[in-house]
């Protein structure tokens, strides 16, 4: 398990664990990062990330993107 800021681009990857207060766990769900769903990397910028997650391209912080096991 790791967190989804080491994932490599373009690697599918299923989530494992999202970590965090109930209150950024319940964003990232409703964002679409629930554990067993798939995310996929499209890129880097500055540390942040750009990921597809349920057929949606959204971009969040390192911070957040640290919270998210894969």
């Amino acid at each position: 398990m790791m967190p989804l800021t080491l994932a490599s681009v373009g690697e599918e990857n299923m989530i494992l664990k999202i970590g965090g207060n109930p209150e950024v766990r319940s964003h990232l769900e409703n964002l679409g990062f629930v554990a067993g769903g798939s995310v996929t990397v499209v890129s880097t910028i500055g540390g942040n990330l750009i990921v597809n997650v349920k057929n949606s391209r959204i971009a969040i912080s390192r911070e957040l993107a640290g919270k998210i096991m894969i």
